[in-house]
């Protein structure tokens, strides 16, 4: 069984991208509302709860199956900060820091999918 999801590095960081990009958002236009502002949105917050409900799954490989929608989501997430950024919704500074946390818990997602196979 998967220790609490609140220990697991992972979701930490898939957690605080999540409360990063609504915060970032939040400064959007009003006309992206229920496009750019929702679908980033979603898209972080997806990461971090996939990676909640996969470790309370009972086997590994379920686990594992959750991860690898959270490591789509955090693509996902990548793409729409790469979109906003070159659209002007994004400074090149907010950008990169967002940037740089959506790497990070990209990274220490697919570690722990890669531990799981073990």
């Amino acid at each position: 069984m998967a220790p609490p999801y609140e220990e697991l590095h992972a979701w930490r960081e898939c957690h605080e991208l999540a409360l990063a990009v609504y915060c970032a958002t939040k400064t959007f236009p009003t006309e992206e509302q229920y496009g750019l502002t929702s679908q980033t949105r979603r898209a972080a917050f997806s990461a971090a709860v996939n990676i909640v409900e996969g470790s309370a799954r009972r086997s590994r490989k379920e686990f594992r199956r959750f991860l690898d929608i959270a490591l789509s989501s955090l693509a996902e997430v990548g793409y729409a900060l790469r979109f906003c950024r070159e659209a002007g919704l994004l400074a090149d500074a907010e950008w990169a820091a967002l940037n740089d946390r959506q790497n990070r818990a990209r990274f220490l997602t697919w570690k722990l999918y890669c531990a799981l196979a073990r």
